[in-house]
């Protein structure tokens, strides 16, 4: 026999729509000192939306410029308690004569909602809300759950750590979900394994006291862009093997499980080169390209500058050269070991008489993985694989969300995203936009878990 709730979803529909739409049309821009009331009028609607959903102890809560929310329903004695994290933020819309229609105006148009935020992840935190409403209107949640949800993610959550280190109990739980993700497509699902840290190192290298006549000097003097290649030079082999001494000592080898998953998803070799621009794949030897972005750290140069590059010719020898470098991280790598590992290196490497300083960006993140054998990730595999009719792909992402690891390390508990948004929906772009089959799928996807999770005991679910 059907559920109750899902009745209830498929009844609510069109309000859903109409709610998602009245959510979508508060410019919550974090970057933007001039939408600091708009992110706090995102939080406002987050909080009178949990409110009627039926969730108690709803607050909004300061961090930094931006608050976050926070609101829980916890009757469900013996039984996990699932945090469901999400955030209300958006990017920036400009440029906006790129956008077919107003960016914070949604326009709904062949089963799709155009507007900013609309797939990254208003309608994600929408659909992940409406399943725990329905369940509690129906009698029929069977876990404890708690949502978090935050204003300040696409500036990095850079306020959010301290909240969480300071609320332990508040946000105690026994995992984690996020929406915060996406579907490899409309017909394939997907389970995003790990996800890579961060860290940054920026060079300043100085070969004299002042930028220097070539006529007059050139030939006896160092030139500190010479200097700087030279030393970049060192970094990695022609291959991609990266030289840095230490850089892979704590990087665990991939098991031969864990490759064959990787390399279950299909890669098309010429589709992925000719979408981007480049006529060949590099990269470390012994590894796919999946695997490469996916589950092995890098090693990057992401800006080098210095002498005089306006027009015409002035005959300088700079004295000073510039790089910036960013790694990422795979797990157990340690932000801090690989930053003292690429500075020693530089140091032992450095061209003679040529002094380097560094600079250090904000930014480093640990990386996070999940166990293939946790017990959370098989229950998500399954309902995954129920709704779609095929097992899902155990994909990577080879970018970085620091909030899983803070989760980890605060909360001593795992993260799984289960997202329904996809990577054609222009995230961040013009003309973003969401399916809205996959924001009705998510709703019956979020119901069976959370059945599914009230079925488990807590100790089932521990790190």
């Amino acid at each position: 026999m059907q559920s109750a709730w899902r009745d209830i979803l498929k009844q609510n529909q069109d309000r859903y729509i109409v709610e998602l739409q009245d959510f979508l049309r508060i410019p919550s821009v974090s970057t933007s000192e001039a939408h600091i009331a708009d992110v706090m009028g995102a939080a406002t609607w987050a909080v009178d939306r949990m409110k009627a959903a039926g969730l108690e102890n709803v607050s909004i809560n300061p961090t930094g410029v931006h608050a976050c929310v926070y609101g829980d329903w916890l009757h469900a004695p013996g039984k996990p308690t699932i945090l469901i994290y999400g955030h209300f933020d958006v990017q920036p819309a400009d440029p906006l004569d790129l956008w077919d229609s107003p960016p914070f105006d949604p326009v709904i148009k062949d089963g799709k909602i155009y507007a900013r935020g609309a797939a990254d992840m208003k309608g994600n935190i929408l659909l992940a809300l409406v399943a725990v409403e329905a369940m509690l209107e129906a009698g029929e949640l069977p876990v404890n759950v708690k949502f978090l949800l935050e204003g300040q993610e696409e500036i990095g959550s850079r306020d959010l750590g301290p909240f969480v280190a300071a609320n332990h109990d508040l946000l105690a739980c026994d995992l984690v979900l996020t929406p915060d993700g996406a579907q490899w497509s409309e017909v394939q699902p997907s389970m995003w394994m790990s996800f890579k840290g961060l860290c940054a190192l920026e060079i300043e290298l100085e070969s004299s006291g002042m930028d220097l006549h070539s006529g007059l000097y050139g030939g006896g003097v160092p030139n500190a862009l010479h200097q700087l290649v030279e030393l970049l030079g060192t970094l990695r082999d022609s291959e991609g093997n990266i030289l840095v001494e230490g850089f892979y000592d704590q990087v665990v080898p991939l098991t031969a499980d864990e490759r064959a998953k990787i390399n279950q998803v299909p890669f098309d070799e010429a589709a992925y080169t000719s979408s981007i621009g480049i006529d060949a794949l590099v990269g470390e030897p012994g590894y796919t390209t999946y695997e490469r972005v996916w589950a092995r750290p890098t090693l990057e140069l992401n800006g080098m500058w210095g002498g005089y590059s306006g027009d015409g010719v002035k005959t300088v020898i700079p004295a000073k050269a510039h790089a910036k470098i960013t790694c990422r991280l795979v797990a157990h790598q340690n932000p801090d070991d690989v930053l003292a590992a690429i500075e020693k290196h530089i140091e032992k490497h450095k061209p003679a008489g040529a002094r380097v300083k560094f600079i250090h960006p904000q930014g480093k993140a640990r990386a996070f993985a999940l166990p293939s054998d946790f017990a959370g990730v098989h229950v998500v595999a399954s309902v995954l694989e129920e709704q779609y009719g095929r097992p899902p792909y155990y994909a990577r992402v080879g970018g970085t969300l620091p909030i899983m690891d803070m989760f980890l390390q605060e909360l001593n508990s795992y993260t799984i995203d289960v997202g329904f948004s996809q990577e054609d929906e222009r995230m961040h772009s013009p003309n973003e936009f969401f399916r809205l089959t996959n924001f009705e799928r998510g709703q019956i996807v979020y119901g069976r878990m959370l059945e599914r999770f009230g079925e488990m005991t807590p100790e089932s679910l521990a790190v």
